[in-house]
């Protein structure tokens, strides 16, 4: 978006987008709604103790930082955040003693991404459902990656007040008779069965699992050889996307029928008139399953509330600083 920068109201923060995976660090500046980003690192997760290690390693002997403020993949508790696929506990009060940062905020990683939307400019986004052209309300976010996030944008009549959920944690529900198979598939592996498992990336090679043994098919040699030397999420979706592979396309076409569920139950709780973003890492790699008509036939598949979804703009988050731009965004407002 078109920014003036003025050097004399430029604050530069410490942003944070914290995940099971991967974990970026960056310098921003902040102005009105827009984010530059000035630094920008990027860290395997599970190659750290804790998040103070990271940040040495980024920092170095940086200093004169105003605020930093963090997205997390987990809850967030007053200052403190347990990591829900890293066995991290964040601690804003210690970052804070021993980094010297003035002000330091722990945001949920999906409600930091609410808070980058204003960030976002039109090429930014990619829209699957126009929506009614009037559309206003609150919004909500979701987002598949290593685990999968929900956020709210509560509107209050002059903004939208972004607030954090764990609406991904709860309790998977089939709609027929091969999603109730696939819930008992899961339950035998897993125990409690959470939409997080089946909408993300260690959701995905369950699935194919699943449907692998739902059809009675075998791998092929050379999947099985991707599968071995990499990530199987990726190599199924790469197979599917190709079209090499039936029970790989089977596989990403229910995932994403099931990811369209589950943003139309996410809308239906949220009433999301205003909008719903679909963000994350997975998204923009599926982007022609996405446009199908897949993802949106499962969206509004909600019997008498089919009329209300049709009118709720739905659009994917192309660009992936939006969960950076966030936590700079908050902590210009806390600064404000």
């Amino acid at each position: 978006m078109a920014a003036s920068w003025k050097r004399t109201d430029m604050k530069v923060f410490l942003t944070g987008d914290i995940g099971g995976t991967k974990t970026r660090l960056a310098l921003a500046e902040v102005s009105g709604n827009s984010v530059r980003i000035r630094r920008e690192q990027s860290f395997a997760s599970q190659q750290y103790a804790a998040l103070e290690d990271m940040l040495q390693a980024f920092l170095h002997d940086q200093t004169a930082i105003t605020a930093a403020a963090f997205g997390i993949a987990g809850p967030v508790q007053g200052e403190v955040a347990q990591t829900t696929n890293l066995p991290w506990r964040i601690d804003a009060a210690v970052l804070r003693r021993r980094f010297g940062f003035a002000r330091c905020h722990l945001l949920n990683d999906l409600e930091a991404t609410a808070w980058g939307l204003p960030a976002l400019g039109t090429d930014d986004l990619l829209t699957l459902q126009a929506g009614a052209p009037d559309a206003a309300g609150n919004q909500a976010v979701i987002a598949a990656g290593t685990g999968l996030g929900e956020a709210g944008l509560y509107w209050d009549g002059a903004a939208h007040r972004p607030f954090a959920t764990e609406g991904g944690h709860a309790t998977f529900s089939p709609r027929d008779a091969r999603e109730l198979a696939l819930l008992h598939y899961m339950q035998q592996q897993h125990g409690h069965v959470s939409w997080e498992r089946v909408l993300s990336g260690m959701g995905l090679r369950d699935l194919y699992d699943f449907v692998r043994v739902h059809l009675k098919a075998g791998t092929p040699q050379w999947l099985a050889d991707q599968i071995a030397a990499g990530d199987k999420a990726a190599a199924v979706s790469a197979a599917a996307l190709a079209d090499k592979d039936e029970v790989c396309v089977e596989t990403l076409r229910l995932f994403v029928e099931l990811y369209g569920a589950e943003a139309g139950n996410l809308a239906l709780k949220l009433m999301s008139c205003g909008g719903l973003f679909i963000g994350g890492g997975i998204a923009p790699k599926i982007l022609p399953l996405l446009q199908d008509g897949t993802f949106l036939r499962a969206f509004l598949d909600k019997g008498r509330m089919q009329v209300l979804l049709a009118a709720i703009p739905v659009k994917v988050i192309l660009n992936d600083r939006a969960a950076l731009y966030g936590p700079a965004l908050f902590a210009a407002r806390k600064e404000a």
